[in-house]
């Protein structure tokens, strides 16, 4: 496999692990303030990302392949399966979310702090998908792809599972877990990224002409995931506005580095 393509598909998981390592060196409790701009951070990179490097070049793509006016189509078609696919995902998957107390999903007798990892994973599987899918269009010499435009979403990425890594490892610790206990659970929860990657790639390299909705797939789940739980994690309580604050500087970094590194 290029080692381009390998570094860019372990950026993400190092950003998880960075973030995970906060546990030894911040406090049991991450600060409520903190925690909802880094969640609001996180939603508006995945936001940039879903529109800058996924929705555009999958449109870009499809216009290239003769659709015109219908170039929307194939985009339009994956972001709904992408979002319906996270939607049966959720449903099938029992997991906790962060500040919730009711689980998700089908009962079941697993652990607090492994269904909160559960639910990360979720997470973090589209965004595994969006950094495979893109690499397999620098990889099949799509134009509207280039390596810096890869590595920028990649980045950009692992820029957002560093909150994400310290907000899943601190409450288990918080939970009662141990510092090294919620290390190790909150890098495996990113270890689903390379391995999602992975798989869109060697995928996307059997079914080229599917890369638009593969894109736009990638998108519709990350969209979902932001919709359905980071922003709203990040509305409760009291200091909401924090939330909002971080989406705005966390889609403007993102946007930034696509436009000039793609």
């Amino acid at each position: 496999m290029n080692i381009n393509v390998l570094i860019g598909v372990l950026i993400p998981f190092a950003g998880t692990t960075l973030g995970s390592a906060m546990v030894f060196l911040m406090k049991d409790e991450m600060n409520a303030k903190l925690q909802k701009i880094l969640l609001g951070f996180a939603a508006g990179v995945m936001m940039a990302a879903s529109v800058w490097s996924l929705l555009v070049p999958a449109m870009e793509m499809a216009e290239e392949d003769g659709m015109g006016k219908l170039s929307f189509m194939p985009a339009a078609v994956g972001f709904l399966i992408g979002i319906f696919a996270l939607l049966a995902i959720d449903r099938l998957v029992p997991h906790l979310h962060l500040g919730d107390d009711k689980p998700e999903g089908p009962k079941t007798a697993l652990a607090k702090t492994t269904m909160m990892v559960l639910a990360v994973t979720i997470h973090n599987f589209p965004e595994g998908m969006a950094v495979g899918v893109v690499f397999a269009g620098m990889l099949n010499g799509d134009g509207n792809i280039s390596l810096a435009a890869a590595f920028a979403l990649s980045l950009g990425i692992a820029i957002q599972n560093f909150p994400e890594g310290a907000i899943i490892s601190m409450p288990l610790c918080s939970e009662g877990a141990t510092k090294g206990k919620s290390f190790l659970y909150g890098t495996l929860s990113g270890l689903v990224e390379p391995i999602g990657a992975l798989i869109t790639i060697l995928l996307a390299g059997i079914m080229v002409p599917l890369l638009p909705y593969l894109l736009s797939f990638a998108a519709g789940a990350m969209v979902y995931v932001i919709v359905e739980e980071i922003i709203p994690e990040g509305s409760i309580g009291e200091h909401s506005n924090i939330a909002t604050i971080g989406f705005a500087i966390g889609f403007v970094v993102m946007m930034m580095m696509d436009v000039a590194l793609g």
